[in-house]
């Protein structure tokens, strides 16, 4: 049985390391350049974050690709969604790819792929990659190798598209906005998109070296910019990860203002437009449990997927459903784009602020967020059922009678690091906290 490299996200671990070296990135070229001839295309485009193991596994990839006749595309430093658009937008492009580790640390790298559409490969293209990578025979090489092209304006392709889905004339009274760039993807973007018209826009963490993306800094880490909103008096803040296609933000008042709070108010808006296609959102099984009842009070049918935007895509695409998302961050706003993209939730907000009058804590009180704690427990490559262990079940059980309905119990391996996440709601944060860390330990005892 060959075994799965693609996670929820991508192939994702630490670079230079199996499976993130230049040996399967050249496989994984040669692997997408067979497919994308297969389907009758003639060129693969590729974009990275800040990364420093960004350029090793770009030329690895570039060199299996033009093995297969096929051309390689170089898009240069661009955010996740942007590869996802201008693989959709090129005629004769038949893949995009990502080298990023989104929100990881710099030491870590990843490889994600989007098909013609923009989407994320399906399972059977994606078995098909793996199948490559194993295969031990030795791959001959087409007789036309195809060229490397750069092209140099697709960051500015992508910010004006951005700007497109925006009607700038809604903003009557100037927003003053922070953006943190989290030292990424974001960093030349951004400024296209926000240094426009009634937007009074600065930016943080914006100084890439290679080594300094993600740290205490972006999506993960809003306290800097909450502290900066507050000293410059702004009135909002957005965090975007590594590779800008996740958004937190922060409201005039330095609160963070997640993905479900932004579900919630971009929900409520396009309720009150006649705009919320088929009366349903679509968000995963790490959902807050206010935002839940936010839906169930507004009426709103609720389509609960497992982790993971293309998990959230699917049932989108099947229930016809135009929001979705992640309270991580990932949001799908499918009448714009296929992906969850950081830089577009922000310009949704924006839209609710300026159309509504209202500030962003104003927006935000339409739900209440349930408090929870989620920790990580480090575990082998195994991933055995926990469930099946008795003193790991029994304490499950116990802090599940004792939350009854008030609160609720999730346990899940991590898609894309070899982590077991726990995470438990509930009406008192200190009760949760511990009943969190008495799961953790049994499972550190038992896994």
């Amino acid at each position: 049985m060959t075994k799965k490299l693609f996670g929820t996200d991508g192939i994702r671990g630490v670079a230079n390391k199996y499976p993130i070296n230049s040996e399967v990135a050249l496989k994984i070229g040669r692997a997408l350049g067979l497919l994308v001839k297969k389907n009758g295309f003639k060129s693969i485009v590729i974009g990275k974050d800040t990364r420093e193991s960004g350029d090793m596994l770009e030329t690895a990839l570039l060199s299996g690709i033009v093995s297969t006749g096929i051309n390689g595309k170089i898009l240069g430093i661009i955010p996740t969604p942007g590869v996802a658009y201008l693989t959709k937008k090129q005629e004769d492009t038949g893949a995009g790819i990502v080298i990023s580790a989104s929100h990881n640390p710099y030491q870590d790298n990843g490889i994600k792929v989007f098909n013609k559409n923009g989407e994320k490969l399906n399972e059977t293209d994606q078995s098909f990659i793996e199948n490559f990578i194993h295969d031990k025979q030795e791959f001959v090489g087409e007789q036309d190798i195809g060229e490397i092209v750069i092209i140099k304006d697709s960051i500015e392709l992508y910010a004006n598209f951005l700007k497109s889905t925006l009607d700038f004339n809604l903003i009557k009274k100037k927003i003053k906005i922070i953006i943190d760039c989290s030292n990424g993807a974001a960093f030349k973007t951004a400024p296209m998109v926000f240094l426009y018209k009634n937007l009074e826009t600065k930016f943080i963490f914006n100084e890439p070296d290679g080594k300094n993306i993600n740290k205490n800094c972006g999506s993960q880490y809003t306290e800097q910019l909450a502290q900066k909103v507050i000293q410059e008096n702004c009135d909002v803040g957005f965090g975007f990860d590594g590779d800008a296609d996740r958004l937190i933000a922060v409201d005039e008042e330095g609160q963070e203002i997640k993905g479900d709070k932004i579900l919630a108010i971009y929900a409520n808006y396009l309720k009150e437009q006649g705009a919320l296609s088929n009366n349903t959102v679509v968000s995963t099984i790490m959902s807050n449990v206010g935002f839940i009842k936010f839906l169930k009070d507004s009426q709103i049918n609720h389509i609960i997927t497992d982790v993971g935007d293309a998990n959230v895509i699917r049932e989108m695409n099947n229930n016809k459903a135009v929001l979705g998302g992640e309270d991580s961050g990932h949001l799908i706003f499918s009448k714009y784009h296929t992906t969850g993209d950081g830089i577009l939730s922000a310009l949704r907000l924006i839209e609710v602020m300026a159309a509504k009058q209202k500030s962003l804590s104003e927006l935000a009180q339409i739900m209440k967020v349930y408090p929870q704690v989620l920790m990580n427990v480090e575990v082998d490559a195994s991933k055995p059922d926990f469930m099946k262990i008795k003193e790991v079940k029994d304490i499950v059980l116990r802090v599940e009678d004792e939350l009854k309905s008030k609160g609720r119990v999730l346990i899940r391996y991590s898609g894309t690091q070899p982590l077991l996440r726990v995470m438990i709601e509930g009406p008192d944060h200190n009760a949760i906290e511990n009943y969190c860390k008495d799961i953790c330990k049994a499972i550190k005892k038992n896994i």
